[in-house]
């Protein structure tokens, strides 16, 4: 509103002075007033009554004028105001969530036991031909799942001639625990130096989980008391514990109930099943 009322009280003061030329001297000090801005009032003592009212009235105008341009300078003085980036919804939001939410960050997976054997229930194979469900049920039992023999032969395929491979025992073992966590690894008639450490990480990793191993085995291997371990057509053995930073593992064998159980290197285990394979 200020705006306005500035520019009429400036029509009004140019048409005094228009009308009385004669009263060029007030007009000077309406001018100074309006350049000053301090709407100081100017009074005329020598002047005649008609130059001393038109001069009030143009010192009135001015005062009027500096009261004006004064509260547009005291608008003009106060500060603007100010937009942060952080005022914005979304930073508002990502800043209350990084309060409240809980502490996201990964944390690096504590180090595997260096030796570590899990509880299971050991059984001896019932059938010659069931080493295989035998095998599964005793790696199952590491985990706390309870099952039998008889109950793994269907769904590992097992007949009088055996169990075909270890996709049949990574199957079976899938369809009793939560998650799918078993994978089949097979060899290709050697094992590698790079399959024996994948052998190592793959125990050591399902141990540290609860969780038993399956091997599929064939031929012989001496175990880390010199006893010796012959299976010509196949055998399954469970895994169901290691040591030594998984160098060394533990056996459960269902096929002689006198040594059910033996620790083997690893090395000797992958080569024991370098035609087979293992879950995993």
């Amino acid at each position: 509103m200020e705006e306005p009322v500035k520019h009429h009280l400036k029509r009004q003061l140019r048409r005094l002075v228009t009308e009385r030329p004669y009263q060029i001297i007030a007009g000077s000090a309406a001018a100074l007033v309006l350049a000053g801005g301090a709407g100081t009032a100017l009074t005329a003592t020598d002047e005649d009554p008609v130059h001393q009212e038109n001069t009030a009235a143009v010192a009135e105008l001015g005062s009027r004028l500096g009261e004006v341009a004064s509260r547009g300078e005291a608008r003009a003085a106060l500060p603007a105001p100010s937009v942060s980036p952080s005022a914005s919804p979304s930073a508002a939001k990502a800043a209350a969530k990084a309060t409240t939410d809980p502490d996201t960050t990964r944390k690096a997976k504590p180090k595997p036991p260096s030796t570590k054997v899990l509880d299971y229930d050991y059984e001896a194979q019932n059938q010659y031909w069931n080493c295989g469900p035998a095998a599964v049920r005793n790696a199952l039992s590491a985990s706390g799942v309870e099952t039998t023999q008889e109950a793994m032969a269907g769904p590992l395929g097992t007949t009088e001639s055996g169990t075909n491979s270890a996709e049949d025992t990574t199957r079976g073992l899938n369809q009793m625990v939560k998650g799918n966590p078993y994978r089949t690894h097979m060899f290709g008639g050697s094992a590698s130096p790079a399959e024996m450490d994948q052998l190592q990480a793959d125990v050591v990793k399902a141990i540290t989980d609860g969780r038993g191993v399956v091997v599929n085995v064939a031929g012989d291997a001496t175990d880390t008391d010199g006893g010796w371990h012959s299976f010509p057509g196949g055998h399954y053995i469970a895994v169901v514990g290691y040591k030594n930073g998984g160098r060394t593992v533990r056996i459960a064998d269902s096929a002689n109930p006198a040594l059910p159980a033996y620790w083997v290197s690893t090395i000797d285990l992958a080569n024991w099943a370098a035609t087979r394979g293992y879950s995993a």
